[in-house]
């Protein structure tokens, strides 16, 4: 049930599944984007508390520990519970979501649900991710094992809090590594709860360690640190390359990265118009457009490109924006004032680089961090509103003539994390599908992650994969065994 005035019961560093408060007792304030008003003092970790959940982690992953004699079944059974355990309390913690990052409760409950989807998932791959033999030379018997990595370090967005913690968690657990994780400045509560819930669940001391607090501090000292073997970050390109540069020049760490997108969803004259418009605007507006594979660039063809634009305004005029515990709310607030300023900005860059404002471009209501759903037409390639990530609630619809323009076109970016095309076409959407850069697409639909599906960007969008079997690869090593079995030692 949604309730606005759920109670808030851990604030403090998570390390050794203990709460504590840092080395220096310092706190900061996380924030209700709604109104402005404090939610509640935050721990903030240093490089000090870091190095600590260090510790404990690498004790937790010493030869002979509890986790390290714990079997790939057991650890299946430990996220299992996890999973049951997000179930049992899935209204507390969206309720959590929904007060520190804005976004409407029934959304906050829905990420919940894939949290318990992904635990499940990659519990079943516990005892799967497996080795194999090999034929070599004769009388040599060679095998490979595939190993936990270790000790991770794992830093991760605002916009889906509770669902990145799990995008995380649950190939370490799966795999048997160990981590440190450091949740967004902004939106600490989910992931302090959950780290509440892996105790709970019995997953042993040191396994789950969570250290909130800023990336210049936590973060840096997460991505510097020689025990820590692997860096998984989700968040800004400026931001990943500032953590592969950091991974590189400590201990050559292993990096994997989901980053930036500014990613193109075309549509073809062929298409139902009442069914796709409202589908093509909630590929952008769709967490109040903070989602990193919104569909930013509307490519629609020339020949319905004027009744699209029609109707796609008519549509966000009925948007309703407000109280994330709202029932009827559709969008909330940003999740902060920074993320709020910098929307209003590329909004006015639209407007001066000769978009045509079609609806909203203002703050909506007075107070919180609410902006109004947005619609601009008459984009070109070249303006800031098609070419950078606006991470808002902003549609940009741009007109083009062919497929093979529109492909060439969709292609012209730095980025490559998703992409989607709505047509009847089977041979233009394969075509498509087929010469996108971009790690997802998605035919006749959008935002259709699955946890089954490999998810992760192309170019300046990223280094690896996530969810499927490649989510799992992330966190193991391979190792070579070769035997002699004519040896005569």
């Amino acid at each position: 049930m949604a309730n606005p005035n759920q109670e808030i019961k851990y604030t403090k560093l998570f390390i050794n599944n203990e709460f504590v408060d840092s080395v220096s007792k310092k706190t900061f304030e996380t924030l209700n984007p709604a109104n402005g008003k404090k939610l509640a003092d935050i721990s903030e970790g240093f490089k000090e508390d870091v190095d600590i959940a260090v510790e404990a982690a690498k004790k937790a992953f010493k030869r002979g520990s509890e986790w390290r004699n714990t079997t790939a079944a057991q650890r299946a059974d430990l996220m299992l519970k996890l999973a049951d355990l997000i179930k049992r309390d899935i209204d507390i913690l969206a309720n959590l979501e929904s007060l520190d990052n804005g976004k409407p409760f029934e959304s906050a409950k829905g990420d919940m649900y894939f949290c318990t989807m992904l635990l499940r998932y990659y519990a079943g791959y516990a005892d799967k991710a497996h080795g194999r033999t090999i034929p070599t030379e004769p009388n040599m018997f060679s095998y490979v094992r595939k190993e936990p990595i270790g000790v991770c370090g794992q830093i991760i967005p605002w916009n889906y809090p509770a669902l990145m913690v799990v995008f995380k968690l649950a190939p370490v657990l799966a795999t048997g590594c160990v981590t440190i994780l450091k949740p967004a400045e902004q939106t600490p509560l989910t992931a302090l709860y959950i780290a509440a819930l892996t105790k709970e669940a019995g997953i042993p001391a040191g396994v789950i360690n969570v250290i909130t607090g800023f990336g210049p501090t936590a973060g840096a000292a997460i991505s510097t640190h020689k025990d820590i073997r692997k860096v998984a970050f989700t968040g800004s390109t400026e931001i990943g390359k500032l953590i592969m540069e950091a991974a590189a020049k400590s201990n050559l760490k292993k990096v994997s990265l989901e980053l930036g997108g500014k990613s193109p969803l075309v549509v073809f004259d062929d298409v139902n118009l009442d069914e796709v418009v409202p589908l093509a605007q909630e590929a952008i507006f769709t967490n109040s457009g903070q989602i990193c594979c919104g569909g930013s660039r509307t490519f629609v063809q020339e020949g319905i490109y004027d009744e699209f634009v029609k109707r796609t305004v008519e549509h966000a005029k009925k948007r309703k924006v407000g109280c994330p515990f709202d029932s009827n709310t559709q969008q909330g607030p940003q999740v902060d004032q920074v993320t709020f300023d910098k929307i209003l900005t590329y909004i006015e860059y639209g407007k001066k680089d000769g978009a045509k404002l079609e609806f909203g471009g203002k703050r909506w209501g007075d107070e919180g961090f609410f902006v109004e759903p947005t619609v601009f037409s008459n984009v070109t390639d070249d303006m800031r509103i098609a070419q950078d990530e606006i991470f808002g609630p902003v549609q940009s619809i741009i007109k083009f003539k062919t497929l093979d323009e529109v492909i060439e076109r969709a292609n012209n970016t730095e980025y490559g994390l998703a992409a989607g095309i709505f047509t009847k076409n089977l041979n233009n959407a394969i075509t498509f599908a087929n010469s996108v850069e971009a790690g997802t697409v998605w035919i006749n639909c959008y935002n259709a992650t699955a946890v089954t599906s490999p998810f992760g960007g192309y170019k300046l969008s990223g280094i690896g994969r996530e969810l499927g079997e490649e989510g799992i690869n992330l966190y193991m090593e391979t190792k070579s065994v070769s035997i002699n079995l004519a040896a005569n030692v």
